[in-house]
């Protein structure tokens, strides 16, 4: 089969590998008909995150259709429409018991191998599914496909992070960064019930899109941030900071922006190895923090259940699609942010 594979730094490799096979009686094949590029590819991508084997096969967002299922399958066969998350789980262990399922104790990411470790991903034709009955999730016909794609990873993320903010209606919210995950998060909080949203980030094209999910729009290279927001809160600051990118310079930012008392939620995938900001400074705000990778088998459920997905165009944010044959340009455009590309998915046929 045909998949994109890591080739070195800023390498993606169109190649023909080996398909997957059912090594597991609850294995289950799944032919991939959209996968996504999320931004945690382009730590990858950039070698800001190593250890990843040469050839292994990026990518974590898909969705698909059963190719074959293994004998011990009960929810799924072949044929069956699905959607995943970014991560395996066994929905057995304590962590899938208490909804933490990011953290199973048999599970794995996709796209990760390291030295010889590990599952491959998802922009490919096919992959193999670990614990399918307990990792997938059904894509019901009359779900677009495109919202069954970012309800695995990004549109989970976001609720994630909204949720550990602690969203009450009344009080001001900011989010830093107007990505896909950003983008996601406002969409999350305005959900939540926050009537005040500011969205930081610098490229207008995004700030627009985050005006239309209802946030207000702050542009760093314009204005003066934390003033804005002092200004807006009586001189307070906001209840609470989500921080998305991933950058220690906007870690220190969210802790700037944020009240004594306030909450930083940060769920951007974090290289850097030592916080940007002192114990004392965290004491002397008085600050909960929360951070961390989304557990996103438990929200997806949880979102699918509530019909959170089917009230908002969060489509809207899919800019680009390629094949996969031209994965390495998709890569591109979604990392230089070209032609205002927001979020790149590929069609694997």
């Amino acid at each position: 089969m045909h998949a994109l594979t890591f080739g070195g730094t800023e390498i993606i490799e169109y190649s023909n590998v080996s398909d997957p096979q059912l090594l597991h009686s609850t294995d289950a094949i799944v032919k991939v008909t959209m996968a996504g590029i999320c931004g945690s590819d382009l730590h990858v991508y950039h070698g800001r995150e190593t250890g990843l084997d040469h050839g292994t096969v990026m990518g974590h967002e898909f969705t698909g259709i059963v190719e074959e299922a293994g004998p011990d399958v009960k929810h799924f066969k072949k044929g069956s429409r699905v959607l995943s998350p970014f991560t395996t789980s066994c929905g057995e262990c304590y962590y899938c018991r208490i909804g933490l399922t990011c953290r199973c104790e048999k599970g794995k990411l996709f796209g990760w191998v390291e030295k010889g470790h590990g599952l491959h991903g998802a922009q490919s034709q096919y992959i193999r599914v670990p614990m399918a009955d307990s990792t997938l999730l059904p894509l019901s016909n009359d779900l677009d496909e495109r919202k069954g794609l970012l309800l695995g990873d990004v549109l989970s993320t976001g609720y994630f992070c909204a949720d550990n903010a602690g969203i009450k209606p009344g009080n001001v919210y900011a989010v830093i960064g107007c990505g896909p995950v950003g983008l996601m998060t406002i969409v999350a909080a305005k959900h939540l019930g926050a009537e005040t949203v500011f969205a930081i980030d610098v490229v207008p094209e995004r700030l627009a899109v985050a005006e239309n999910f209802g946030a207000i729009a702050l542009n760093p290279s314009i204005i003066d941030i934390k003033e804005t927001i002092l200004q807006c809160t009586k001189v307070r600051g906001a209840d609470a900071a989500m921080e998305v990118v991933g950058s220690p310079a906007k870690l220190e930012l969210a802790i700037d922006l944020i009240r004594p008392g306030g909450t930083l939620s940060s769920v951007g995938v974090h290289t850097a190895t030592h916080f940007p900001f002192s114990p004392g400074k965290a004491y002397d705000k008085n600050l909960t923090y929360k951070s961390g990778r989304c557990p996103a088998r438990y929200y997806a459920e949880k979102l699918l259940q509530e019909g959170v997905v089917q009230h908002y165009p969060i489509e809207d944010i899919i800019t680009h699609q390629f094949s996969l044959q031209d994965g390495a340009r998709a890569y591109e455009v979604f990392d230089k942010k070209k032609d205002n590309c927001i979020k790149a998915v590929l069609h694997t046929f």
